[in-house]
């Protein structure tokens, strides 16, 4: 603390396609969908994040919502500047007279490309940024799971996020073998979207298929414990009327396997890329899942059953990434692998 920290402030921002966690002071001051909504005809900004959520499927033709990223990256850059500015106005960290200069780390996938990441440069810069560093999202996860990336050891982190699934294997502050897929939560809700339609002729929009996702959600079909059967209300696709049908975890277990399959595919040709004494350490030390979609009933088992390793799902692994990102900015001249 000091005079300088009255002139700029450091916040830690897990930038993500369903979700974006903001962290200052080492507590998390922001935690808000990645969604906005404006009006059509004026472009002004009517709501951020969770206001803007509950409007989704639910507005007016002159209303529009939109999620500005896609696949783990910024698909709309005005839109992302737009969402961004209000949730670090929400983090507190303006000044009473001079605004601060910003500090930044933000999270960023592994399989980003130099021009998308120009764009999330851009996008802080603009939100107010002077400093900007950024970290790859299975770096930031192994962090927040509390895991020595400096450690010559190999670790194999999977963080299932919204836009993107990483599979990494790190040591030495580094990354050693890295496959990122866009197979992830946004492709489990449009599998359960078109499962719907499908099998119950049953029209539902994103916020229903992620309500049962969590409610009935499943990556076996034969789980110890069953979650209850869950009812979900929508549009009958032939008489074009509100119903409701119910559910259960294994149809969701048969609705998003081909998606799972995927990601196990990348688990695989990471594994087979593996140097052999960093194979060794992950037969030592088993497998780290952390994300959203580690919460997706007995996929631990699956991948468990599918690698022969043992797996291991992160405390609380919706914030694994923005833990270990708020840690990388304690350490913003420290840590070697911070991207300038």
């Amino acid at each position: 603390m000091g005079l300088s920290s009255l002139f700029t402030k450091e916040i830690a921002i897990d930038l993500g396609t369903a979700n974006t966690v903001i962290l200052h002071n080492d507590k998390i001051v922001v935690n808000e969908p990645s969604i906005i909504a404006i009006k059509k005809s004026t472009r002004q900004l009517v709501a951020v994040g969770k206001l803007a959520l509950m409007m989704q499927g639910r507005v007016h033709e002159d209303m529009q919502t939109i999620r500005p990223l896609k696949d783990g990256v910024i698909a709309d850059f005005q839109h992302t500047e737009m969402m961004l500015k209000e949730f670090i106005k929400m983090a507190g960290t303006r000044g009473f007279i001079i605004p601060p200069a910003l500090k930044m780390v933000i999270c960023i996938p592994s399989g980003i490309t130099e021009v998308e990441e120009r764009a999330v440069r851009d996008s802080a810069e603009q939100a107010g940024a002077k400093d900007v560093r950024m970290i790859y999202e299975p770096m930031a996860a192994a962090i927040g799971i509390g895991l020595d990336i400096m450690s010559p050891d190999g670790n194999m982190v999977i963080d299932i996020g919204g836009g993107t699934s990483e599979v990494a294997v790190l040591a030495l502050g580094g990354v050693v073998t890295r496959k990122s897929s866009k197979t992830a939560g946004d492709e489990f809700n449009e599998n359960i979207i078109d499962y719907m339609r499908r099998k119950h002729n049953i029209a539902i929009g994103d916020t229903t298929a992620e309500r049962i996702k969590i409610n009935v959600g499943s990556a076996i079909e034969d789980l110890e414990n069953p979650p209850e059967d869950y009812e979900v209300k929508g549009r009958d696709l032939v008489q074009g009327v509100p119903m409701a049908v119910k559910v259960n975890y294994r149809e969701i277990a048969a609705a998003l396997d081909h998606s799972i399959s995927e990601i196990e595919q990348s688990v695989i040709s990471a594994l087979e890329s593996t140097p052999p004494e960093s194979s060794a350490d992950i037969y030592n030390n088993g497998i780290y899942l952390a994300g959203g979609g580690a919460l997706l009933r007995g996929l631990d088992k699956r991948i468990s059953k599918l690698t022969g390793l043992q797996v291991h799902v992160a405390d609380n692994p919706l914030m694994a990434v923005a833990r270990g990102t708020g840690i990388a900015l304690k350490n913003f001249d420290k840590f070697p692998f911070l991207i300038k």
